[in-house]
Parts: C-alpha cells; structure tokens; sequence
C-alpha cells in the first residue's frame, strides 16, 4: 500500500518540465512570503498604523481584477514566457528596495508605490501556475501535481516567516532583499528553462480579422460566463471569495498586528505564528496528494466549515503555544479547502478555456483586500475580538447557505464534482 501512494504522489517529478517549475515556484513563493512579513513589520514598525498596515496588504492585490487579461496574454504569448517576464518584473522591483534600504532613502511612501507596482501583477502569478501545470502535466497525474504544487507555498510560509524573521532581525531590510531579489531571479532563470508547451490551440481559435480590442472582450467574457456555468465551479469560486474576504485577512495582512498587540512578540514571534499555519497547511497539502478517492466537493464543505470554526476560537487566545496549535489545525483546512476547489475548476474546465477559468479563479481574490480594510476599520472601532469572531461566524453561516444553495451539485455521490 505505501509504495503505490508513495510512486503516486511522487508520479509528477517523472515530467520533466515539472521539475523546472516546482523549484521556479518555491523560490517566487520564498520570495513572495518574505516580503510580505518583513514589508509588514517594516509598516508597523515605522507608521504603529494598524491602517496602513492592511493598506500595504491590500495593495499587493490591486492586479486581481485584470487577472483574467493576464491570463489570455498567457495564452498568446505562451505562459512558460508570462511567468519568466513576470519573475524578472519582481527581480526588477525587488531590487529597487534593496537599493533604496542600503543607501538609506526607504520610506513607507517608497514601499507602499513599489508594493502597488508589483501588485498589478503578482496575483496573477498561481493562476498562470496553474494553467502552465495544466499544460505540462498528463491528466492522469494532474490531482498529485496540483497538490504538489500547493506544497510549494505551503512550505515557502514556513521558510519565509523563520528565515525572514531572523534575517530581518539579524541585518536589516536592506540585506533581506538581497537575498529576494536572488530568489527571484533564479527562479526567472529556471522558468526559461522549461520548454515551450503546445499553444497551437489558443493562437488557432483568433478569427484573422477580428479587432485586438474586441477578441479580448469576446474572450474575457466567455472565460467567466464559463467558469460561473460549469458543474460546481460556481460553488467553488463563491467559496474561494468568500475565503479571501472573511478568513485569510485574519492569518495574512493581519498577523504582524496581532503578534505585536494582541501577543506582545516580536518578529520572530511573528514568524512563529506564520509557521504554524504553514505547517498544517503543508500537512494537508502532503496527505491530499498520497490519499485517493476523496469525495472533493464534499471535502470542500467538510474543510471550509472546519477551517472558520478552528478561528473563532483563535481570536479568542492569548496563549502562543495554544493559538500555535490552532493555527496549525486551521492551516489544515485551509489546505483541503482550497486545494478541494482548485481540483473542482481545473476537473471541469475545457483545455482552450483552462487559461481564462484560472484568470477567473485569481479574480476573486479581490476579496482579500476588501476584507482587509474593512477588518482594518473595525479592529479600530470594535476591537481584534471582536472583529475577527465576526468575520468567521458571517464566513462560516455564508459557507452554510453555499453547500445548501448548490447541494445538488456538491453533495450527491454521482454529481460530477465528487467523481473520484
């Protein structure tokens, strides 16, 4: 029993552009992980702005809404060639922080322009992934592959927060982006690498003597009447919004904020914390690709429900070990949440359309921002407490109304979302 499992999950690395693109994606998923806690320490540190804070948060998502248009580039021009553009984007920006801390001209007005920069992109980076797996990968080990790939920011949470914790403890801002803007490139580098898949389908589907303007349009709105049509993909993309609005702002922009006040720690503390809920999302992560048979769509519901029940009681702690734990627990259904949802559009989705569904699946992460500031306001006028009990309770009734509104397509045994 354990050696088939183990060939199993392990059947991706057989590819070998899978081999260029895991480690491609780690180190981006470093790097990405990095920044965002020390950036985030660095905001509260020099502004105390609980605001601002979730300001910085949420300019890194301000791209969610062209996610889409970034996807369809990715079909013409090829996504091998959109990732390595995009990776050497962020070197490029990456490096201009570095500079700016080492010369001593950083300000929270420079990082906050850089971050918006960069935000333009960066949330189209998993949804390009994706759709560049789904290109390499034979369908027969797609499950593992997804899975695999998810491990690859799972662990990058738990690298990036104890490594960027002490690096920025140890050196400083400046010498932490040294080390980033190498990451990010490397992993440029690496994306080269890999060879060109197949994009015969997506250039031959451009009719010669349509206008750029209007193909795109044509194309954008196909890909999300698509995505909002399919068997249980409707379902799985409301729960991916409804993640990002009302449960990752509590273990994402957040975190700096209740490490400092809520548990009077530092950032290496901070990393901790991070860790912890990186660890359960890597374990989860791990056990959904050796375990097979999963009922998907069932587990979406099972997870999701899990995962807000684990942060009503996180916001209730003021123990580290103990909300360490919790964290833990949580980031493991976060992981079968999310990795649930992703295998339900990426099942279901046509092979000349699976660029647009993931450009699709990348846009509600609008959510986050969202549910940052709005979770910004009300920490100021309600407090942490009772803020973050809000956001999970109104999370965890609206999961409730998605798995009775779509039972017909998420809890029978023979609808298409739970096929094994």
């Amino acid at each position: 029993m354990s050696g088939p499992a183990r060939r199993s999950a392990l059947a991706p690395f057989r590819i070998l552009n899978y081999r260029f693109q895991w480690p491609s994606d780690l180190l981006t998923s470093w790097a990405f992980e990095v920044e965002t806690l020390v950036l985030g320490w660095y905001i509260m540190v020099e502004t105390g702005s609980v605001l601002l804070l979730t300001v910085l948060a949420s300019l890194q998502y301000v791209g969610t809404l062209i996610a889409p248009v970034l996807g369809m580039v990715g079909d013409r021009m090829g996504h091998r060639d959109l990732l390595a553009a995009m990776r050497f984007a962020y070197t490029v920006l990456s490096a201009t922080i570095m500079t700016l801390a080492l010369s001593g001209h950083l300000a929270p007005v420079n990082v906050m322009i850089i971050v918006a920069l960069m935000g333009l992109i960066r949330p189209s980076d998993l949804g390009v992934r994706g759709a560049l797996l789904a290109d390499i990968m034979p369908s027969e080990v797609l499950v593992g592959a997804i899975s695999l790939a998810r491990t690859t920011q799972d662990s990058a949470r738990i690298a990036g927060a104890l490594t960027g914790a002490g690096l920025f403890a140890a050196l400083g801002i400046g010498y932490v982006y040294v080390a980033i803007a190498c990451f990010y490139l490397t992993a440029a580098i690496l994306m080269l690498c890999l060879t060109r898949p197949d994009q015969s389908v997506g250039a031959a589907g451009l009719p010669a003597n349509d206008a750029p303007g209007s193909t795109l349009l044509r194309d954008l709105k196909e890909g999300i009447v698509y995505a909002w049509n399919g068997p249980g993909m409707r379902a799985a993309l409301c729960v991916a919004f409804l993640a990002n609005l009302t449960a990752f702002p509590l273990t994402n922009g957040l975190l700096p904020y209740v490490a400092r006040d809520i548990f009077h720690t530092d950032q290496t503390g901070l990393g901790y914390l991070s860790a912890s809920f990186a660890v359960g999302s890597l374990i989860g992560s791990i056990t959904l690709s050796l375990v097979g048979g999963v009922r998907i769509a069932r587990l979406l519901i099972g997870a999701t429900l899990s995962w807000y029940a684990m942060l009503l009681v996180f916001v209730e702690l003021r123990t580290m070990p103990v909300a360490m734990a919790c964290l833990m627990l949580a980031g493991f259904a976060q992981s079968m949440s999310m990795i649930s949802a992703a295998v339900m559009l990426m099942r279901n989705a046509s092979a000349h359309l699976r660029g647009r569904v993931m450009g699709v699946r990348m846009m509600v992460i609008y959510g986050l921002p969202l549910g940052l500031l709005a979770a910004g306001s009300l920490i100021d006028l309600i407090g942490y407490t009772a803020t973050g009990s809000l956001l999970a309770a109104a999370g965890f009734v609206a999961m409730l109304a998605i798995a009775l509104h779509w039972r017909a397509d998420l809890w029978p045994l023979h609808a298409p979302a739970n096929a094994r």
